[in-house]
């Protein structure tokens, strides 16, 4: 007997020994809708509703006395989260800040290491990580009067789905001064493996940083034992801190005499910010990257967020998060190939982010009858569904249920009521 002639009853039984289970009760769940795209934008824990709510209240009864008189105080609000969010990335609190988005970090990033001689003067990426990278990076070296077209460098993928380290690695010649890699692909969902990368670049004398957005919050991360020398990512994905919630930034402390490539006031020593001197003094640590005011309305709910994963702890999230994504994948393999369905992100636990990579022809529009039928997914081109269970809040029934459903939808055919050309936002 296959893995779905077991049917709901098995799933019902992994539900009922799970050791997350009760977390699920602690997000706002619509029970018409099963969310599996939450690897995109997450759903909102009722703890992070609280920790906004309090935020709000505070100013309205303190007015501009909420940067100071509150607890925890919202002037260094940056580093309260930063804090709390060291321990998912395994770095120590002052390495971790909570600031403005992914990209503008990743141009701070850059603005900072990127210093071009004659004989380093490449940056290093792949052709599949998100585009905005990119976009970031190859905006960087026009503003050092270099054409992206001889200063970015890139490694093509084998496959047009995962990245092959040795090829990575193989690009790291003595004319590139920075790498740039993302942790988990965000197609394929494929995940690197950062700590030989660092240890490589390093070796070859080459500064190393990880866009992280697909992995902070799904899998664990070392930075500091690893030695990146940075990392940004975006908080509204795994991390449930809301649509467009402020990112996070890693430094390496080895770096922290260095000068901010974008420096900003709100990057200054604390104790003397409001002296308002015409002379920049950074404030040595992570904080130092800040630059204007922070939107505090935006970071509020990422602590009620961040105090829940803090106490049920990454690890055990991993743990549960690949036990979904094999149920998923097992059944996909049971049902659903002879319907044209292939799996297409790595199966080995160590290379697999939080999310399956379901691939089929007719994509886009199996997607729309998805999104109709009860289920919320996502695409991306040119033929991937992404399904994300969220070890937090997804249980094993309700992965039945997404195959269950897309058997039903290629049973009748009811992909075929739906335009092939995909929505604005996919």
């Amino acid at each position: 007997m296959g893995v779905y002639d077991q049917g709901v009853m098995f799933a019902s039984e992994m539900d009922g020994v799970d050791p997350l289970k009760g977390i699920r009760q602690e997000f706002y769940l619509n029970d018409e809708v099963i969310y599996m795209d939450g690897n995109s934008l997450g759903l909102f824990p009722k703890a992070a509703e609280a920790s906004l709510l309090r935020v709000l209240e505070d100013y309205k009864r303190m007015g501009i006395d909420c940067w100071t008189k509150t607890n925890p105080q919202l002037f260094l609000y940056q580093d309260h989260l930063g804090a709390l969010m060291a321990s998912l990335v395994g770095a120590s609190p002052e390495e971790v800040t909570i600031m403005s988005n992914t990209t503008l970090n990743l141009h701070s990033m850059i603005a900072t290491f990127y210093k071009p001689s004659a004989e380093r003067f490449k940056i290093l990426v792949d052709d599949l990580t998100f585009p905005t990278s990119r976009y970031a990076i190859e905006s960087q070296l026009r503003l050092k009067g270099l054409a992206p077209e001889e200063a970015l460098k890139e490694v093509k993928s084998l496959d047009g789905r995962t990245l092959d380290e040795d090829r990575l690695i193989e690009a790291m010649t003595e004319d590139v001064a920075i790498a740039v890699f993302p942790s988990v692909l965000y197609r394929s969902g494929q995940l690197l493996d950062v700590a030989r990368l660092t240890q490589t670049a390093h070796e070859r004398g080459i500064i190393i940083g990880f866009d992280c957005c697909h992995g902070v919050g799904a899998v664990p991360h070392e930075f500091s034992k690893w030695d990146v020398d940075f990392a940004v990512w975006c908080t509204y994905k795994y991390l449930n801190g809301g649509p467009g919630s402020n990112a996070a930034l890693y430094l390496n402390k080895r770096h922290f005499g260095l000068h901010p490539g974008l420096a900003g006031w709100q990057g200054y020593v604390k104790d003397k910010q409001f002296d308002l001197l015409n002379t920049f003094e950074p404030v040595r640590n992570a904080g130092g990257w800040q630059s204007g005011t922070q939107n505090i309305f935006s970071m509020a709910p990422l602590e009620g967020s961040l105090e829940l994963f803090n106490r049920v702890g990454v690890e055990n999230i991993r743990e549960k998060s690949l036990k979904l994504t094999d149920y998923l994948m097992a059944l996909i393999d049971d049902k659903l190939t002879g319907y044209g369905f292939s799996v297409g992100n790595p199966r080995e636990p160590h290379r697999r982010g939080g999310h399956v990579a379901l691939e089929h022809s007719d994509a886009v529009r199996i997607n729309q009858a998805l999104k109709d039928n009860g289920v919320m997914p996502d695409f991306r081109a040119p033929n991937v569904i992404r399904l994300a269970p969220i070890a937090l809040y997804t249980s094993f029934t309700e992965v039945f249920r997404v195959v269950e459903t897309l058997v039903r939808i290629m049973d009748e055919k009811l992909y075929e009521n739906y335009s092939s050309k995909r929505g604005t936002v996919a």
